[in-house]
């Protein structure tokens, strides 16, 4: 009777959960062939993106501009901690943690797919004095955990950016006089 009962119980969990729409975040399925990363290999950003698409197994990244369907071109980043409110002594006692990340994604004949947009994530943190080190060591992970947050946002961003197909680069092209004039 328990067991029949403990199925049951598991049976309706599933169905709540099937039922809420819920699933498992898959691999991101990128609409390029072709990918450049503008960007130093030794950014954290930069590199974990690469790495990220590589991973996604959908793209691949090329070495110029000039071979890729489209370009990721980051164009500003900005880690700022802020500090939010002081204890009755003075000292720090929280601080937000705000990384601003943006970008744009352009096509091989330098047309927006993406127009310049930005990330925005912060988290907030705790501090205290007696502790230094190890708030410091946790402001580390939390701004590592940031950039990986941040990977995963550009990465969802690039998968919805639609290439621009060849009936819509004819749409913008007229003709004239035997010859194919492109707007």
């Amino acid at each position: 009777m328990r067991r029949v009962l403990i199925q049951v119980a598991l049976l309706a969990w599933l169905a709540v959960l099937a039922g809420c729409g819920f699933q498992l975040r898959g691999a991101y399925t990128l609409p390029y062939e072709t990918i450049y990363v503008s960007g130093a290999d030794y950014n954290l950003i930069v590199a974990g993106l690469k790495r990220a698409i590589r991973g996604s197994g959908s793209a691949r990244i090329v070495d110029t501009a000039a071979e890729a369907q489209a370009t990721f071109l980051p164009t500003n980043e900005i880690r700022q901690p802020t500090i939010l409110s002081f204890s009755s002594a003075g000292r720090v006692r929280e601080k937000r943690l705000t990384y601003v990340y943006a970008y744009r994604i352009v096509d091989n004949k330098g047309r927006d797919l993406v127009p310049p947009s930005s990330v925005q994530l912060y988290r907030d943190i705790s501090y205290a004095d007696s502790d230094v080190l190890a708030k410091t060591q946790e402001e580390d992970l939390l701004w590592r955990d940031l950039a990986k947050d941040l990977v995963q946002q550009l990465l969802r961003r690039i998968a919805t950016a639609k290439p621009v197909t060849p009936e819509e680069e004819w749409a913008t092209c007229s003709c004239a006089a035997n010859s194919l004039r492109c707007t």
